[in-house]
């Protein structure tokens, strides 16, 4: 009964900060998504409006439709993943279906002939901003153990409050240890019960530890899964005044699930090694919500060129995280069992701020034949930011993101060509890494084609895009120094029906 108690009570606790820069990064990134038609020119919509997902680049774009309409498209989502780590290569690959993009534009005219102001539109739009299905597996014979992990916690830690009080079940003791002394002291109380370190002294006061895993090098086995979204609603509004200009603003709204499941093992020890194999597997869930707000405007300078410019504001998450984690080994202790992936450390509330964004945009229209559309966005990701800064650990990472984290510049171009009801569209996009050494994680590039029929008061698009990017992601924050080099390539392919009204 009481084991059960424990699950209930841990739902109230707070544990010490353990938010690092990978987090803010996972929420301060947009991919490619969106309506098929978007898709197809590579997202490069800022002098161009008339489409649905252009809102999230400027949202005067919903001012550009001629008429009110609605648009729900679909995307399947193809990941490539080559993983290698220590000279071996691992692949996954997997598919995932999603409704991506679902909403609609309301434009009201003006009826007064007199008004400068020709148009209000008014649109609602839901787009898939991330999605964050994904794995990978990567395996190797690594000289670094996870014991290294562990020691990294617990040299310097006074050995005592590590121990099980009289009566204490061994899960109670994990959950106080988080709530009370800090990420670092629980995860040495997880290895000296997995069995994977000991102290040089049983004493309270001892503050050395030794590994007990003998090797020159052992086997390591890496299975990262993680699923989730981040969503964004948008609330429009657009006018159009005269004939050449248009300009609006959004509210966006975005809802946060992300979970990642990190399974590890290692074996491969030498013969009189205490421990012959062992076990260390991590689970994280985020849930929450961001806001932020954009403003932007489209001129025409005649006939055939259009310039845009849009700033999107930081957004604002207020996010809560819940971790889990289970450790074995040879000589982990009997009840180690009893700490598993139902008992749940929960985190204070945070807050991460994005940085803001600042899009220019040019368009040249042909007429009735075609265009072609350039974008070029900036966005300072060492102005990233966890909240409260008031929070050691908070301003420990903070100070890590300004000092490895630089601009962004994104290029995207785009072209459609007509034929009577036929559109073709090609795109090409490039983003700069986030990181000023631009290894950790690299450059992105990605190119995109379209096809899309217009049957008059309904039309029906089709896009592949595909963008590639390398990652050398560390198995864990400390302890293990030598990442898993990956190869990252994104499929997609997107369906989208629109009608007018």
């Amino acid at each position: 009964m009481k084991r059960y108690l424990t699950f209930i009570m841990v739902l109230v606790c707070a544990v010490v900060s353990a938010q690092n820069i990978q987090d803010v990064l996972r929420y301060s990134t947009e991919n490619l998504q969106g309506t098929a038609r978007f898709n197809g020119l590579s997202g490069a919509f800022g002098a161009l409006g008339g489409d649905l997902s252009a809102l999230n680049v400027n949202p005067a774009g919903s001012a550009v439709f001629k008429n009110s309409q609605f648009t729900f498209t679909g995307s399947n989502y193809n990941r490539n993943n080559d993983a290698t780590y220590f000279n071996t290569t691992n692949n996954t690959q997997f598919n995932n279906a999603e409704i991506n993009q679902v909403g609609g534009v309301f434009v009201f005219r003006s009826t007064d002939d007199s008004s400068n102001w020709r148009k209000v539109s008014l649109a609602f739009n839901y787009d898939l901003v991330q999605n964050f299905e994904n794995r990978f597996l990567a395996s190797g014979r690594s000289n670094q153990g996870i014991d290294n992990y562990f020691l990294n916690f617990a040299q310097g830690l006074p050995f005592g409050p590590l121990t099980l009080q009289d009566g204490e079940f061994i899960e109670d003791a994990y959950l106080d240890i988080g709530a009370n002394l800090g990420f670092a002291n629980q995860q040495a109380f997880l290895g000296y019960f997995g069995g994977i370190i000991n102290p040089v002294e049983q004493t309270d006061a001892n503050t050395a530890y030794i590994s007990n895993a003998q090797y020159t090098d052992v086997n390591q086995t890496f299975l990262n899964r993680t699923s989730g979204y981040n969503s964004k609603f948008t609330a429009n509004v657009a006018s159009q005044y005269q004939d050449n200009l248009y300009i609006g603003a959004s509210l966006n709204f975005h809802t946060i699930f992300f979970e990642k499941v990190s399974l590890f093992s290692e074996d491969g020890y030498d013969p009189a090694s205490a421990i012959q194999a062992a076990t260390f597997d991590n689970l994280l869930q985020t849930e929450g919500n961001g806001f932020s707000l954009s403003v932007g405007a489209i001129a025409k300078l005649n006939n055939n060129i259009r310039i845009g410019g849009s700033y999107q504001s930081p957004t604002w998450y207020r996010l809560t995280d819940n971790t889990s984690q289970r450790i074995n080994s040879d000589a982990a202790d009997d009840d180690i069992q009893f700490i598993n992936f139902d008992i749940i450390n929960r985190f204070e509330s945070y807050t991460i701020k994005t940085p803001e964004k600042l899009t220019g945009s040019l368009a040249v229209i042909f007429g009735k034949e075609g265009l072609l559309s350039f974008d070029y966005s900036y966005q300072d990701m060492s102005n990233a930011e966890l909240r409260p800064t008031g929070d050691p650990s908070f301003a420990s990472q903070n100070n890590l993101i300004s000092n490895e984290l630089g601009a962004v510049s994104t290029y995207r171009v785009g072209g459609e060509i007509r034929f009577d009801q036929v559109s073709l569209r090609a795109g090409y996009r490039f983003e700069q890494s986030p990181y000023k050494n631009a290894v950790t994680i690299g450059d992105l590039t990605g190119y995109s084609a379209g096809i899309g029929y217009n049957f008059g008061g309904s039309r029906l698009d089709l896009a592949f895009s595909r963008s590639e990017q390398d990652v050398n992601q560390l198995l864990f924050d400390t302890g293990l120094t030598t990442p898993v080099f990956l190869n990252n390539i994104n499929t997609n392919i997107t369906l989208g029906y629109t009608m007018n009204f």
